[in-house]
């Protein structure tokens, strides 16, 4: 059987209303093992699924964005420590024929997310 799951992400920055390009995106298992990582491009999209084809597995994943090294190349004056150094979103897939789109909204305080498509 053919498996056509796949999970990707973008990030998108409230503060300047803009896409983020340049944050480090890693995709970590249940265990919190590194399983896969990028950097999201000019328009806060990865180039590629982060998960795909066999290794689109069920499971718990966790999807870890590095904010507040992004937001200080953006020329942010963070406090140290940030609030937001590393956006952790845990996440669950149960199906394996399915797109999973996790974005993330960020600024320097806050975040959101949701099942997107």
């Amino acid at each position: 059987m053919l498996m056509a799951g796949r999970l990707t992400t973008h990030v998108l920055d409230t503060m300047f209303g803009a896409p983020a390009g340049g944050v480090s995106v890693t995709l970590c298992d249940q265990d919190g093992n590194a399983i896969a990582s990028a950097t999201t491009n000019a328009d806060g999209r990865l180039d590629a699924p982060i998960l795909e084809g066999e290794a689109f597995q069920p499971g718990r994943y966790a999807l870890e964005f590095g904010a507040g090294d992004y937001f200080r190349r953006m020329g942010v004056e963070l406090p140290s420590p940030a609030f937001l150094e590393v956006v952790v979103i845990a996440f669950g897939i149960s199906e394996t024929d399915t797109h999973y789109h996790v974005p993330l909204l960020i600024s320097p305080y806050a975040y959101s997310t949701y099942k997107g498509s």
